[in-house]
């Protein structure tokens, strides 16, 4: 049998498959979200997280070393707040968890990205990412309050202000606060298309963030998107590019990659995919059954992700994957 075109010819070893490969994957192009927590040489494992913490300041400075020795430039901070109450105030307390981290961080490491998310469901009593009135989350009040968290962040030195609030209008009434206030330089990573979304679970447990049985309302659907939906995630988009968002986010990811792909092909800005915490526990829960290999599994998703379009990826896979890439490449080659 005679054939002319033999695809196999360029699969038959290491070498020539990395020759061809189409899409790239590197430490750079990733970011790792951290849990910050009170205390020193605290390092509290998240039991629905496996191998992830609450890290003290301290803790998160080393390892901010150890990525940075694995090429990944990037973190992405959560505070971890015993203090709660209806008004989400202590989001913007110059003297909180994440003022004080990204001030240690820039003394130590300058040149970490620091990425600071901008949202109030970690201080506030009821669990909502907004303010409750009336049984509602209010929209143009909640601005207001994620202002005061924008700026009490840009202050303390934090590179990249992360709204994920998915409040309309938020991006640009920040964008306005930061340059008024002499931080034309901080940047807004704008969670643009976050979905009401159940793969959540594990990080609202791990930040004691999720809505309260006794809440009004229950869920966060009245902010954060239908699954079902693509062409609003492009709307969504598209404000937030208008309102002054230099990257744009889709969350989460895995489920997502036709929504990734479509903001790619829409939109000529960087673009960012959100690798959640129920996307890295499935993996882990699966891996310790032995049904699938964890690291051929990590590597297989973050190359879906990077193969949809996105420019980088938040991932709690961050560190191993950088190790694998960086030692053990061949072997997933």
């Amino acid at each position: 049998m005679e054939l002319t075109h033999r695809p196999r010819r360029l699969r038959r070893t290491g070498p020539v498959r990395s020759l061809i490969r189409e899409t790239e994957l590197c430490p750079q192009h990733l970011i790792y979200p951290i849990f910050v927590t009170k205390g020193e040489h605290v390092r509290d494992p998240i039991n629905t997280m496996p191998g992830q913490f609450r890290l003290s300041i301290d803790e998160v400075v080393q390892e901010c070393e150890i990525l940075l020795k694995l090429g990944v430039g990037a973190v992405n901070l959560f505070g971890y707040s015993p203090e709660k109450d209806e008004t989400g105030k202590f989001a913007w307390d110059t003297e909180g968890l994440i003022p004080r981290c990204v001030r240690a961080l820039k003394v130590v490491h300058p040149e970490v990205c620091v990425q600071t998310d901008v949202a109030l469901d970690p201080y506030t009593t009821h669990g909502h990412d907004g303010l409750v009135f009336g049984g509602e989350i209010v929209n143009d009040e909640t601005v207001e309050a994620l202002c005061q968290m924008a700026l009490c962040h840009a202050e303390a030195g934090a590179d990249w202000i992360a709204p994920s609030d998915m409040m309309d209008g938020r991006v640009g009434a920040i964008r306005e606060a930061l340059d008024a206030n002499g931080f034309a330089n901080t940047g807004i990573l704008a969670y643009s298309a976050k979905y009401a979304s159940c793969f959540y679970g594990p990080f609202r447990g791990a930040l004691g963030s999720a809505p309260k049985s006794d809440a009004a309302p229950k869920d966060k659907k009245t902010y954060q998107m239908d699954p079902a939906n693509v062409r609003e995630a492009l709307k969504e988009v598209a404000l937030d590019i208008e309102e002054g968002a230099d990257v744009v986010m889709v969350k989460p990811a895995l489920a997502y990659l036709d929504v990734i792909r479509a903001v790619r092909e829409e939109f000529d800005v960087p673009v960012a995919a959100y690798n959640v915490s129920g996307e890295y526990a499935m993996v882990c829960a699966a891996a310790e059954k032995g049904w699938v290999e964890k690291d051929r599994a990590l590597l297989e998703i973050l190359f879906s992700i990077r193969r949809a379009g996105a420019d980088m990826i938040l991932s709690y896979f961050a560190k191993d994957a950088a190790t694998l890439l960086r030692e053990q490449y061949g072997k997933f080659a």
